[in-house]
């Protein structure tokens, strides 16, 4: 890259922070370091990084703090913000603020990696006018059943789609703030969170309140069916059995 992008690298973990920034500085980042939010507001101002990595859970001010100290009333904060922890039971804090993208610690660095090029991709003013015109659409899947995920796995890869599979209601949640998509598929029937629980939380956040979902049932029973006609869907969005040439179909119609 001819101009280095600065990043600030914030936790309170010290080899953490020695080994992504090492990972990043290789990767042809110049990178500069905090411990605590108090000093991640200091190296903001003094290095005016093009992206900052935040560890929410430190002591005294926090990430939290940090946070709240960057952001704008409308919500948008005054650098791009990757989230370093993505806890879903914080998800009700981030509604109202307009964070660039979240990883889970521990995060494995060629995620970290993709990630922050993407967020800078993003956050570059004419990066939207360089965007091909055609591009992959992509789609979220959660479906418990293993063999019923790989099959929808293969067949959106097969339609052209970019897919991430995932297994539980929270991992929906976690894989759309990262992975952005077009649509969300989601089986009536989620572990850990409820499908119900899982849109209404994904509609309440900035990034992807205009998500679609798309919600199938297999051998539903009647107080099943219900659940599925309450859903906060639109009606041709939802399915009550299981059709992989139905789902993509819809998909296709709704993105």
């Amino acid at each position: 890259m001819d101009k280095k992008c600065k990043l600030l690298l914030v936790d309170d973990d010290p080899s953490l922070l020695s080994t992504l920034g090492d990972f990043l500085s290789f990767e042809g980042y110049e990178v500069v370091y905090a411990s605590s939010g108090e000093q991640a507001l200091v190296e903001m101002r003094a290095s005016q990084p093009d992206l900052i990595i935040l560890d929410m859970g430190m002591p005294g001010m926090g990430g939290v703090g940090f946070l709240d100290r960057i952001t704008n009333p409308d919500g948008s904060t005054l650098v791009p913000v990757l989230v370093l922890t993505a806890r879903t039971s914080m998800a009700e804090y981030f509604a109202d603020k307009q964070i660039a993208g979240f990883l889970s610690k521990p995060c494995d660095p060629a995620d970290l990696l993709m990630e922050v090029g993407h967020v800078l991709f993003m956050s570059t003013p004419d990066s939207v006018a360089t965007t091909p015109n055609k591009k992959a659409r992509r789609v979220v899947v959660s479906e418990g059943d293993q063999a019923l995920l790989a099959v929808l796995e293969e067949e959106f890869l097969k339609a052209g789609f970019e897919v991430a599979g995932v297994s539980t209601g929270t991992e929906a949640i976690e894989a759309c703030i990262k992975f952005a998509p077009d649509a969300l598929v989601l089986r009536l029937e989620q572990r850990e969170m409820s499908s119900d629980e899982v849109i209404k939380m994904l509609h309440r956040l900035p990034n992807t309140s205009q998500l679609k979902a798309v919600v199938y049932g297999i051998d539903l029973p009647d107080a099943d069916l219900q659940d599925l006609a309450n859903l906060d869907v639109p009606q041709n969005c939802l399915l009550k059995d299981f059709s992989v040439n139905a789902i993509i179909d819809r998909v296709m119609a709704v993105t």
